[in-house]
């Protein structure tokens, strides 16, 4: 694997949750998905109750993640994106990939989570960056929620 694609592998392991895009009934549809990466695939948990992990199965899809909603870290100095395209397949993870997956929600539009497991094979993945500091002026988030710099 291109050092590039692995840099954008562990920028996704930075965050848990990203964007899965494809087509349901030719129709594009963009879902919120929370991620695992493993053994050079992204592994993605969604609700079972959409369907969308059956629009997905077998079929090209894109994902996306980033880090917009954190203000880089010292280690950490710049706004990134990572988007790629890839084959998607049901899967059924290992119990130690469902662990790494962490608590799921309760309910989603007012029914109970059930979970559906897709694995993406990276291609074509795309890293996008922006450096902080380019940017003084890009609010921080506040340690306290009710007090947030804007």
């Amino acid at each position: 694997m291109p050092s590039e694609d692995l840099h954008a592998l562990e920028l996704l392991g930075r965050v848990a949750y990203g964007r899965l895009a494809t087509s349901m009934r030719a129709l594009p549809i963009l879902a919120v998905a929370r991620h695992i990466v493993a053994d050079g695939r992204v592994v993605l948990r969604m609700h079972e109750g959409l369907g969308y992990h059956d629009a997905c199965d077998g079929t090209v899809v894109a994902y996306g993640a980033d880090n917009y909603n954190t203000a880089p870290s010292e280690s950490d100095d710049e706004l990134w994106s990572v988007q790629f395209t890839g084959p998607a397949q049901i899967v059924h993870p290992t119990p130690g990939q469902r662990e790494r997956f962490g608590t799921a929600p309760a309910v989603v539009n007012g029914e109970p989570f059930a979970p559906a497991y897709l694995s993406v094979v990276p291609h074509f993945v795309t890293v996008h960056t922006t450096g902080f500091h380019a940017h003084p002026g890009l609010p921080r988030k506040s340690a306290d929620p009710q007090h947030s710099v804007i």
